[in-house]
């Protein structure tokens, strides 16, 4: 088939516009050189550039390099002819639609029909008619920079697409980057929750929304607030804000349960338009209705999300005929995720303040509490130093001095207790433990207290005997505080209840009293330290805050747990202590207690100490017990001293001046006098480091100031039985 010429009048009109565009390239292929100088004569008056190929292999090589807008191609020659060197041009992508013009001396069907399955575009039969040829090659031609020239015009409105996109994509960040920092600005002004609460949702209403909700979550999942802005159509510009406790709407609170799963949310007519919203308020019984003066049909959802928890949630609602579009969306998760990180610090600074208060009042409270015992000892003091006080004044002013020492000392045991616990530093003494032993030692701790206030206490044991492994001590101690929490926060005359029961694997102590309660906001701080039930009690009961945060570290170091339940101030409590029971039941090794009084002879006794009180009360009381003591006060001097007098036991102050105690104990180990003595290290130092580098240096024991006389005199006893 040929292009007929008459069938293309307007394309053979239209004048090829030189000085436009570059020229164009025409491939004329013929191994006939007097063909190829006759097509390129006629080709001249296009005015584009012709190249010549001597061969299908040379055309080849020249389709490789150039592109063309029309190939003339012989169809006989040697070697490669054209039908052939035609398969390979329509083979290549790039020139798989270039056209092609057979320009042959004859032309038979089948070969026509070969050449059109090629690709071919037209058949020229030689000799060639130059208008003709001219005229075809004239329309491939202008088709051809017609194409180029809609590419130019596609690839310029793809690059004015793309700068439109890029225009809009930096208006949109700049934009964004505007709404981000007007948002901290405001955020910024105030640290207060509350503050940052009701600017974050204000400001989003009416830009994003017409509406706004913030519910913020306590850590134990429990709403701590609902913060509202919307806007009034009837009144001024500003949105209202309001603090409610909770927004009484099942659909609201689904969406809410729904975004806390992470991931930001749109719910289309929630539940149906509506025009208002019902509202409980903060501190009021009664619901009630806000009416909106608009109605609601969309409702975006998105969480506020930082330190990899969500804190609350962000609703924006839309009136009828709103929709969020990209950049709304876009917007309103940038001030989720921003008004999340501004929140989380205010709730961090009011951490730090709550921790700050109380770090304040608990140090208010320790020089109250040291105080108290230091009034009555001074008068002790004084009463027993008058020459006119008789023997019932002397033994009850001994009393006093003893009991206000003994407060003292439990004072500073639970602020060690506490430091040990909290740096890892404490060792328990594991052994088989009856359960209802602890309870009965716990109870005679505490009756003391108990019975001064007048207090009904109930005792609930379970029939058969509750084995665990722990600390006997340190388990008594976490009941006796128990147990002395209840009776300091009843009110005289109230009722105290501790029962032992079995629960499948874990044995299980509740102390419930009848007392003042705990409030709900307080039960998820109760165990933190220096937390006070309530401050306002009269402080004569004592405490320092830190008996609850003790309970719960032992009963965790011994893989147990413990919880707190009130019904509310005034509802009395409950403290639930659950410890796994052992595998078998062996009953524990009881220990006796070292008798008072001295086998035979006492003991030569040295003490080292630069306090004179200290020292002369202590070798007084040895004394007492039947013991030969000795007195000095350095280092220097204790060796001098032990050196003559080659004590059965030396009791060394570890901070002396110059030589210290370690220094001391290591000399006396060296010595042939000394080195089988009792070597007892006295010390206000007690971690284990301590207890650990008194070892190293030669001592036997490790005692903690104030020293119990009893355990100085049974580790002499002791030594008395090894001797004998």
């Amino acid at each position: 088939m040929r292009i007929d010429q008459r069938s293309m009048p307007v394309l053979s009109d239209l004048p090829i516009l030189d000085g436009v565009e570059d020229k164009t390239n025409i491939l004329v292929v013929d191994d006939r050189p007097d063909k190829l100088l006759a097509l390129q004569t006629i080709l001249e008056e296009l005015n584009q550039n012709i190249v010549i190929a001597h061969s299908g292999e040379e055309a080849l090589k020249c389709v490789l390099e150039q592109e063309f807008a029309v190939i003339l191609l012989d169809v006989n020659m040697p070697g490669m002819d054209g039908l052939e060197t035609a398969a390979y041009i329509r083979k290549r992508q790039r020139t798989a639609h270039t056209p092609i013009i057979f320009v042959t001396a004859y032309a038979d069907e089948m070969h026509t029909a070969q050449g059109y399955s090629l690709g071919a575009v037209d058949y020229i039969l030689a000799p060639v008619v130059p208008d003709i040829m001219r005229t075809k090659v004239k329309v491939f031609v202008q088709l051809h920079r017609m194409t180029r020239q809609m590419q130019r015009q596609a690839a310029q409105r793809v690059a004015l697409a793309r700068e439109q996109a890029a225009r809009a994509a930096a208006e949109e960040s700049t934009s964004r980057f505007r709404f981000l920092v007007a948002l901290s600005d405001l955020l910024d002004q105030s640290l207060d929750l509350q503050a940052r609460v009701r600017g974050l949702v204000r400001f989003v209403v009416p830009q994003l929304a017409d509406v706004a909700a913030l519910v913020l979550f306590s850590e134990g999942g429990h709403v701590l607030r609902t913060e509202l802005a919307y806007m009034d159509p009837h009144a001024d510009a500003e949105p209202h804000s309001l603090t409610v406790e909770q927004v009484l709407d099942t659909r609201v609170s689904e969406a809410v349960q729904q975004v806390l799963t992470g991931k930001p949310e749109v719910f289309d007519e929630p539940g149906g338009a509506r025009t208002s919203l019902a509202l409980k308020r903060l501190e009021r019984s009664e619901p009630e209705v806000l009416n909106l003066g608009f109605s609601v049909s969309t409702l975006g959802g998105f969480p506020l999300r930082a330190r990899g928890r969500t804190q609350g949630v962000l609703l924006l609602a839309l009136r009828e005929g709103r929709r969020f579009d990209a950049n709304a969306w876009s917007f309103a998760n940038a001030a989720a995720t921003r008004g999340a990180v501004m929140i989380d610090n205010s709730l961090l600074y009011e951490k730090v303040c709550e921790a700050d208060a109380r770090k304040n009042e608990f140090l208010a409270m320790l020089a109250h509490e040291l105080r108290n015992p230091m009034a009555p000892i001074r008068n002790a003091v004084a009463i027993l130093r008058s020459p006119k006080v008789g023997e019932p004044q002397r033994g009850w002013g001994l009393d006093v001095v003893d009991r206000q020492v003994q407060q003292l000392v439990r004072l500073v045991d639970d602020l060690l207790d506490v430091s040990r616990i909290t740096s890892g530093k404490i060792q328990l003494k594991l052994q088989p433990v009856q359960v209802a032993e602890v309870v009965t030692a716990a109870i005679e701790t505490s009756r003391p207290l108990i019975e001064s206030l007048r207090h009904d206490l109930r005792v609930q044991i379970a029939g058969d005997p509750l084995w665990i492994d722990g600390d006997f001590a340190r388990l008594t101690q976490v009941l006796a505080n128990l147990l002395n929490n209840a009776a300091k926060y009843t009110e005289p005359g109230g009722c105290i209840v501790i029962a032992l029961e079995r629960c499948g694997g874990d044995a299980v102590v509740r102390v419930t009293d009848t007392g003042i309660g705990i409030r709900p906001e307080s039960l998820a701080t109760i165990f933190e330290l220096f937390a006070q039930v309530d401050r306002t009690l009269d402080r004569t009961q004592g405490g320092l805050g830190v008996g609850l945060t003790l309970v719960q570290r032992l009963v965790e170091l011994h893989a147990g747990s413990v919880q707190a339940s009130s019904g509310g101030p005034g509802r009395g409590s409950e403290f639930i202590v659950r410890l796994p029971l052992r595998a078998g039941t062996t009953a524990s090794e009881s220990s006796e207690p070292v008798a008072k009084g001295s086998l035979g002879g006492g003991c030569r006794v040295l003490l080292v100490d630069d306090n004179a009180d200290s020292a002369q009360t202590m070798a007084a009381l040895l004394r007492m017990e039947g013991h030969v003591t000795e007195v000095v006060y350095d280092g220097e001097s204790a060796l001098q001293r032990a050196q003559a007098m080659a004590p059965d036991a030396v009791l060394v102050d570890i901070g002396l001046p110059g030589m210290n105690g370690f220094q001391v104990a290591r000399e006396l180990r060296a010595r042939p006098q000394t080195r089988a003595a009792l070597l007892i290290a006295v010390t206000g130092y007690g971690q284990p480091t301590d207890r650990q580098r008194a070892m190293e240096a030669g001592f036997d024991h490790h005692l903690v100031k104030p020293v119990d006389l009893d355990a100085v005199h049974g580790l002499l006893v002791t030594r008395q039985k090894r001797e004998v």
